[in-house]
């Protein structure tokens, strides 16, 4: 059986409202759009996993239950719009020194973007290649770690709209929003 598709998807920033260190669910708000988007690839049989960095749980501004409320609340509003996701990775780790936060979660992980562990669980959990899947995200990191799994990167307008300039990495395709960028990937499938 001929394996199927994969979005990778960036959650703060292409999924919600970008707030600069999300650590509680009260500020969680979709970008108008984002459910429509999911829910077009939902529609097409595009498996759907949010690959996300959490530095807020090594900064020790929330832990990693916290995390997964807000993932819980996201699921909850996308539910509300008719869309799903197929599942949710989370990296808790930073590894830069900070006098707060957990030194347990101040470790140069395999799995914070732009490295690739994320994507990695993702595809072997779903068994689709790489050549398979595409990343779609806000930043420079998203597009890098898309980039180095060997995926179709597709930069997003929305939140920092690829203006963090942190990564040397330029996207396959760059749309104004998640919902252009789900109607790019049905449309290549």
């Amino acid at each position: 059986m001929k394996p199927g598709f994969l979005a990778l998807v960036d959650r703060d920033g292409t999924i919600n409202e970008e707030v600069d260190l999300l650590h509680h669910e009260s500020r969680l708000a979709l970008i108008p759009g984002a459910a429509k988007g999911i829910k077009l690839l939902n529609s097409h049989g595009v498996k759907v996993a949010v690959v996300t960095n959490q530095p807020v749980v090594a900064r020790g501004l929330c832990t990693e239950e916290d995390v997964q409320q807000i993932n819980r609340k996201l699921e909850e509003l996308l539910a509300r719009e008719g869309a799903h996701v197929d599942a949710i990775y989370y990296c808790p780790h930073h590894p830069e020194q900070h006098p707060e936060g957990d030194p347990k979660y101040r470790v140069d992980c395999y799995c914070r973007k732009p490295k690739t562990g994320m994507l990695e669980e993702a595809s072997k959990k779903f068994n689709v290649p790489p050549e398979r899947c595409f990343m779609i995200g806000d930043s420079t990191r998203d597009v890098a770690a898309g980039k180095s799994f060997g995926c179709t990167t597709i930069l997003v307008r929305t939140g920092y709209g690829g203006k963090d300039g942190r990564y040397e990495a330029a996207p396959d395709h760059t749309c104004g929003s998640l919902y252009e960028a789900a109607k790019l990937v049905v449309g290549r499938i």
